[in-house]
């Protein structure tokens, strides 16, 4: 999640964001096993890792094929599962490459003014003046705040940055309310 001012979004996995409603979110991506017991080391793609420990079924993979969480723990900026039937450094070596998801049901709740990836793309972008942008297709997650990338009808693009002075309104699932300030067009 990357916060601003005013709003903040929260990453679902990089390069899986949709406009519609997804059944799951990627939490991490499955490095290489850790230890000789099983453990994974995942790259992580959730804003709360530390959220884990209070869910008890993780998916893995495209097949999103359920699995008990056994224990979950940050390690080096990364994180560290242990899932069910996972039981030596052979068992995790098969999981190399894996997406690890969680039910969208199980995710960390949001706060006001915070809103999953999937919810911004897609949304239809409108100027405080009343102009049709186009329409968000990408988030580009920066060091100092996300940047919507918003397809035109001309064919061209607009990089928004999402700051409270630019977006002055979302609301999914139908537009977002911008103001263009100098040099955006």
């Amino acid at each position: 999640m990357t916060s601003t001012a005013h709003h903040s979004t929260r990453r679902r996995g990089q390069g899986q964001a949709s406009p519609a409603e997804p059944r799951f979110l990627a939490v991490g991506k499955v490095l290489r096993p850790h230890g000789v017991r099983g453990e994974l080391l995942l790259q992580v793609q959730t804003d709360s890792p530390t959220h884990l420990v209070e869910v008890e079924t993780v998916y893995i993979g495209e097949a999103h094929t359920p699995r008990r969480l056994e224990t979950s723990r940050l390690h080096q900026k990364r994180l560290l599962i242990k899932i069910a039937d996972c039981e030596d450094r052979t068992a995790a070596d098969t999981l190399r490459g894996e997406l690890i998801s969680v039910a969208v049901a199980d995710a960390a709740p949001l706060k006001p003014g915070e809103y999953y990836h999937h919810q911004i793309i897609g949304l239809k972008v409108v100027s405080d003046e009343g102009e049709e942008l186009g329409a968000v297709t990408e988030i580009l997650v920066t060091g100092a705040n996300d940047v919507y990338v918003v397809s035109r009808p001309d064919g061209g693009e607009l990089l928004l940055p999402a700051i409270k002075s630019v977006i002055l309104k979302i609301e999914p699932p139908r537009q977002m309310t911008v103001h263009l300030i100098e040099g955006l067009r």
